[in-house]
């Protein structure tokens, strides 16, 4: 177990690493921790926005998110996974697509434009074409283009504190702002303090860390998602760019890979099962109570055993069975299964996957937190523009 919340099921044991414990001990100290990252995850990381101002905001029911990476991913992650307990209608403008359209409600709708260095392209191009009048934006404060125009039209601003890149803002003003503002409390995904005190979840960790910094030297860098719950699909987006962009540097990476399954055992089980070794892979699922029954009177010859089944089951059956043939070959996996969707259990995983990343990016020695190669793309795409 993570926690109550959340059954986990780790990789295959192996002794950790002296150093990792040094390091997991070093940035997780309350005292003597400089990183100002992790102290974001805490409970007591300050956000920039007021109760006054989320009390304000809270009277829309219908937003339109304009956002790229990190300011959008972590929100649609909450959205999609809470879904069921959220009220309010959010849309995302998250690339640039001809297919978006001003969204017409009779609700009144707010435009929320997010930004860390306030100069993001397609965001600046999606608000162009795209947003109301209702604005609030979110960006660092400084000169840049977003900020300077929310000052020109008198809107407010939310400052995005200049030390937290996007994909580690979820659980800043970024991410928590929008959570309010769905009508779920920001307090309750804020479990660092006391997931960082508890053993199983250390344990569990740094056991993780270890094996996937193993993996890496042995060449082993697909990290393929099995995800059998659809509203954590962009959880894993989320997952995927903060993988992605913290690790691949210095010829070093990992490449996440999001399958949906069962569906893919169709597509690209095949591969997973027979193919090239240089993969390990992460089973999730969250348990559900609910589901569309078989209807007996239309199952006849060799299926009629599905009689005593429902659409779950049959999923769950196929779950294992992949578990069963990964186990038999050998093939190294680890295993979530969510008993409970909340914000603690959301919170949590947010916290174990930035946590994961960052140890395993100071393990391998590189920095974690920046993404210097992406600015050529934007770069060369101004002098094509120009």
């Amino acid at each position: 177990m993570l926690s109550k919340n959340i059954k986990f099921k780790n990789f295959a044991k192996k002794k950790i690493n002296k150093n990792l414990k040094i390091l997991f001990k070093k940035l997780t100290n309350k005292k003597n921790c400089n990183d100002k990252v992790i102290k974001s995850f805490s409970e007591s990381y300050s956000y920039s926005f007021t109760k006054k101002q989320v009390k304000k905001f809270k009277k829309f029911n219908f937003f339109q998110i304009y956002g790229m990476g990190g300011s959008s991913l972590g929100i649609q992650a909450i959205y999609d996974f809470m879904k069921s307990n959220i009220k309010k209608k959010f849309y995302f403008f998250d690339n640039l697509d001809a297919k978006n359209k001003i969204i017409k409600t009779k609700s009144k709708s707010l435009n929320l434009i997010i930004s860390k260095s306030g100069n993001t392209l397609e965001t600046i191009v999606n608000e162009n074409i795209f947003s109301g009048s209702n604005k609030l934006y979110i960006t660092e404060n400084n000169n840049n283009y977003l900020r300077n125009t929310a000052l020109r039209l008198k809107k407010e601003i939310i400052e995005h504190r200049n030390f937290i890149g996007g994909r580690y803002s979820v659980l800043s003003e970024v991410g928590m702002l929008p959570a309010e503002l769905m009508g779920l409390k920001s307090n309750k995904f804020k479990k660092f303090d006391k997931l960082i005190s508890n053993q199983s979840f250390v344990n569990n960790l740094l056991g993780s860390v270890n094996m996937l910094y193993n993996f890496i030297k042995m060449g082993k860098t697909n990290s393929i998602i099995l995800n059998y719950d659809e509203s954590s699909y962009n959880l894993f987006r989320w997952y995927q760019q903060l993988v992605a962009e913290s690790l691949g540097k210095n010829s070093i990476g990992v490449l996440p890979i999001i399958s949906e399954m069962p569906k893919d055992n169709h597509s690209l089980m095949q591969l997973y099962l027979d193919g090239n070794k240089n993969s390990f892979f992460t089973f999730f699922d969250v348990k559900n109570n609910n589901s569309s029954k078989i209807n007996k009177k239309k199952l006849f010859g060799s299926y009629k055993y599905l009689k005593k089944h429902n659409l779950l089951s049959v999923k769950l059956a196929q779950k294992q069975a992949t578990i069963n043939v990964f186990q038999e070959k050998g093939i190294p996996f680890r295993n979530f299964e969510v008993l409970k969707k909340n914000e603690e259990t959301l919170g949590e995983l947010f916290t174990f996957f930035m946590l994961e990343t960052i140890l395993l990016g100071k393990m391998l020695r590189i920095n974690p937190y920046d993404q210097p190669a992406v600015e050529l793309i934007k770069k060369e795409t101004k002098k094509i523009l120009i």
